[in-house]
């Protein structure tokens, strides 16, 4: 007696060599712009659905938005473009952690060692630029392997912008929050003033310290401070002072200009009480000049480390 055949039973199929997985995350080019208009189109929307209904429990929505959108799109635009083979962890990690840790520190020694003075922004620049440079090496003390100018000017920049969001989120809470109730016309001005000048600010200048650290760090991982280093930490808070003390600069331009005398709390307060037409022409001339003086003094340093690397026009 012939049996036919029985149905064969589909046998479970083993899994082959795999290939080993990328070593970064395969973004798409353009994600930084397609986030940026994205961004903004949120951050419109949240602000024009705040204004019409009144509902405060927007603001935080409104203020998220608006102070993150473009440190975050820069660090994406580094990441894309020149910070993929260091990792999203690290990149992520000196953003969050070295941000808040830089926010943390600089707060807490700026309230014991800053007052209004005229070297009130030198202070502040020293302290600020320090601290951050330290969150920096903390976030990378277990990477022994992220060394090299392009690394730091990388990951530099993503502790600067980290720093840079949540300062802007905290100046926005304070600008919504006055004794009448919530300002949004006042919140809504501070994020664009402050969102608008981001890209050169913290983020350029820690960048320009972190190229210069990593750049200086031995193969097994051990950071050195280095003269260079040193030079490069002075200059980069110089710069942050200047950045901060434009608005006294500027009113002291446009009071030597209307031949009065310049009382010095107007430098460290930077507003100028019942100022002419004259005095308020001259101190946005001389303000806007200066912020971009400043902004073109740090790319100039930043694109100068920069052509030092030759990884930094290799990286994919």
């Amino acid at each position: 007696m012939t049996h036919s055949p029985s149905p064969r039973r589909p046998q479970a199929r083993i899994p082959g060599p795999q290939q080993p997985p990328p070593p970064y995350p395969r973004i798409r080019a353009g994600l930084w712009r397609r986030g940026l208009g994205g961004g903004l189109a949120l951050w419109t929307l949240t602000a024009v659905v705040t204004y019409a209904t009144g509902n405060t429990t927007l603001l935080p929505t409104l203020i998220l938005l608006g102070s993150f959108l473009v440190p975050v799109v820069f660090v994406l635009w580094a990441y894309e473009r020149h910070g993929r083979d260091l990792g999203v962890s690290a990149i992520l990690g000196c953003f969050l952690t070295g941000g808040t840790l830089g926010v943390l520190g600089a707060s807490l020694m700026e309230s014991y060692l800053v007052r209004p003075s005229w070297g009130m922004f030198v202070g502040v620049g020293l302290i600020e630029e320090a601290v951050k440079l330290g969150a920096l090496v903390f976030v990378l003390r277990r990477l022994p392997g992220i060394r090299g100018m392009r690394a730091g000017l990388v990951l530099g920049a993503a502790v600067g912008f980290g720093f840079a969001a949540l300062e802007s989120a905290g100046y926005a809470f304070d600008a919504a929050v006055s004794t009448e109730g919530v300002d949004l016309r006042a919140l809504i001005e501070t994020e664009i003033l402050r969102g608008l000048p981001a890209p050169f600010g913290h983020g350029l200048w820690t960048a320009i310290a972190g190229g210069v650290l990593l750049s200086c760090r031995r193969p097994n991982g051990r950071f050195r401070v280095t003269a260079p280093v040193v030079s490069t930490c002075l200059g980069v808070a110089l710069l942050h002072a200047l950045w901060d003390s434009t608005h006294g600069i500027a009113i002291w331009l446009a009071e030597r200009l209307a031949g009065t005398a310049l009382d010095r709390r107007l430098f460290a307060e930077g507003y100028i009480p019942r100022p002419t037409a004259a005095q308020e022409h001259l101190f946005t001339l001389f303000s806007v000049g200066l912020l971009v003086l400043v902004s073109l003094l740090g790319i100039a340093w930043a694109n100068s480390l920069a052509r030092r690397d030759t990884s930094w026009r290799n990286t994919p």
